[in-house]
């Protein structure tokens, strides 16, 4: 795919003394977009291109003087938070602090929604690690309480990474999160539908709607990861459906007795939110950072124009960049029949 984004030179995030790397920012749009979380890591064990590593985070508030430059604030306080974990963290086990935010509000009561990755590593390390996708809900950032889950992972399967889908004619939502298949000695990230009828109420796991291992796409055969999805007023790819950034990872390789990761990059995807269906993945993918030596992942996009907007990612899990992308430049891309 030939290059359709304008990359910013500078990092959008000054990290500081406290903290060396920090990504998956998410933003507040009721503050047009200046305030916001991200997650900050306050420890990595080893190498991100290698199976094997482990970040510790925390949530923190971040303010913007602009789009393109954030300040990293206070740890994210939330009510309840030390009761909800407790209640999902067996004796033994391992909670290594909550990741990957994503903020959504509510226009009919002005709440805000906030969901983010629970991460427990078991104490039987024969265990893969159990992943919900956990919620808080308040007025503000200042005022957020944390309830149960919204999707509680098992060993089998996990929630993370939600992307929030419009409400269909049916009258709920077909969300989608990132979830998990192992086959033989193999794990895949995949796509999975979350079915929500009430935002803070438990939701339910649908279908996977893609699957690395099915589709012949070389940029997303090891993993897929749903991220935002832009509205009809940036681009419109047709009825009931909206055009997508989808991060997507090559398969794993061998090296030694090592399982190293392939180059973790964003794409494009059709979603067909009406009927919970993805009709497209891009053949290639559409952004890989310059700096990148393994990892470009969007968490965000924000519109500043007619067709125009600001799409941040975060690089090699270490810090946060900007791209500019234009709606006209994606249609040269996209099939006929969404045009």
């Amino acid at each position: 795919m030939s290059k359709l984004y304008e990359e910013h030179e500078s990092r959008v995030i000054n990290t500081d003394g406290q903290f060396k790397y920090v990504m998956a920012i998410t933003l507040d749009p009721r503050t047009n977009y200046k305030e916001g979380i991200a997650r900050c890591i306050t420890s990595r064990s080893g190498d991100l291109m290698f199976r094997g590593n482990t970040d510790r985070s925390e949530l923190h508030k971040i303010r913007g003087s602009s789009l393109e430059h954030f300040e990293i604030g206070e740890r994210l306080n939330i009510k309840n938070e030390k009761e909800i974990i407790e209640k999902l963290v067996k004796e033994g086990d391992d909670f290594i602090g909550l990741e990957d935010p994503d903020i959504w509000i509510d226009e009919k009561t002005d709440l805000m929604h906030v969901y983010f990755t629970i991460p427990i590593i078991p104490k039987n390390k024969n265990e893969k690690v159990n992943v919900h996708l956990g919620h808080a809900f308040g007025k503000n950032l200042d005022s957020l309480e944390m309830t149960m889950p919204v999707l509680l992972g098992t060993y089998k399967i996990g929630a993370k990474e939600v992307s929030i889908a419009p409400v269909n004619s049916k009258g709920f939502r077909y969300n989608l999160i990132e979830s998990k298949d192992r086959q033989n000695d193999t794990t895949y990230s995949t796509v999975k539908v979350a079915i929500s009828k009430e935002m803070g109420e438990p939701w339910e796991y649908g279908e996977t709607v893609f699957h690395p291992k099915e589709h012949n796409i070389s940029w997303i055969a090891g993993h897929a990861s749903p991220g935002p999805l832009f509205s009809k007023n940036f681009i419109d790819v047709g009825k009931n459906k909206l055009l997508g950034v989808i991060n997507g990872r090559e398969v794993n390789q061998k090296v030694d007795d090592k399982i190293k990761y392939g180059m973790f990059s964003v794409g494009l995807f059709v979603y067909d939110y009406e009927n919970g269906k993805i009709d497209w993945v891009s053949p290639e993918p559409l952004i890989i950072d310059s700096e990148a030596k393994t990892i470009t992942f969007a968490s965000q996009f924000v519109e500043t124009g007619k067709g125009e907007g600001i799409l941040y990612a975060h690089v090699d899990d270490s810090f946060v960049r900007a791209y500019t992308l234009k709606a006209e430049l994606l249609k040269s891309v996209l099939p006929k029949q969404f045009i």
